[in-house]
């Protein structure tokens, strides 16, 4: 039997992907299971096993593959705006936006994750720290332009202004898959609120 060519196998990885961050967002990645993942996609242990090697493997590229969606979805579409606080704006307005279309069936998948692993040492632990950081780190960069610009308070610390604006996104993130009413207006009018730009 002819082997798969190498576009034809990374075809195959990025669907099984999709589905897999679907299905942990809900499940999370604890739940995921190469076993389940199969079933869903009609194939075999053996294929889905020989695309990933192992359940924490799969976990990992299902998470990371959730962190690159995010990306393209949020961060990109703002990232060559100038820095400051109106790409701040834009991009904690489209994160809250990517909440509200409920992009995953069972929200943020990073806010899921952290849950289940923030206690947990191992591969996927870091791989949810890292993620944080990064994004922290995006929010702290444009805090600090507009610090410096004069477009906030000089006395704005940017690591505890991005704190609270990534608690202000994730708890928006929670509270719109209960259906709290309002939940991403609210949100919306806090980080305003934080940034002094109601």
């Amino acid at each position: 039997m002819p082997r798969r060519s190498t576009a034809a196998v990374a075809d195959t990885r990025a669907e099984v992907l999709d589905v897999a961050v679907r299905r942990a967002s809900i499940d999370g990645l604890e739940g995921l299971t190469i076993g389940r993942l199969a079933d869903e996609l009609s194939m075999s242990k053996s294929g889905l096993h020989g695309l990933f090697g192992s359940k924490e493997e799969l976990q990992l590229a299902t998470f990371e593959n959730a962190v690159e969606s995010f990306t393209r979805e949020v961060w990109l579409p703002v990232a060559g705006r100038p820095p400051g606080l109106p790409r701040l704006l834009a991009l904690l307005d489209r994160w809250l936006a990517y909440h509200r279309r409920r992009v995953l069936p069972g929200g943020c998948l990073v806010t899921t994750a952290t849950i289940e692993f923030d206690a947990r040492p191992g591969p996927l632990r870091d791989a949810v720290a890292r993620a944080r950081r990064q994004m922290h780190a995006v929010l702290h960069a444009d805090i600090r332009t507009a610090v410096e610009a004069g477009e906030l308070p000089a006395s704005a610390d940017p690591a505890d202004v991005a704190f609270t604006l990534y608690a202000i996104v994730s708890t928006a993130s929670q509270a719109i898959q209960l259906e709290e009413r309002g939940a991403s207006a609210r949100a919306r009018r806090c980080v305003r609120v934080v940034l002094g730009a109601a």
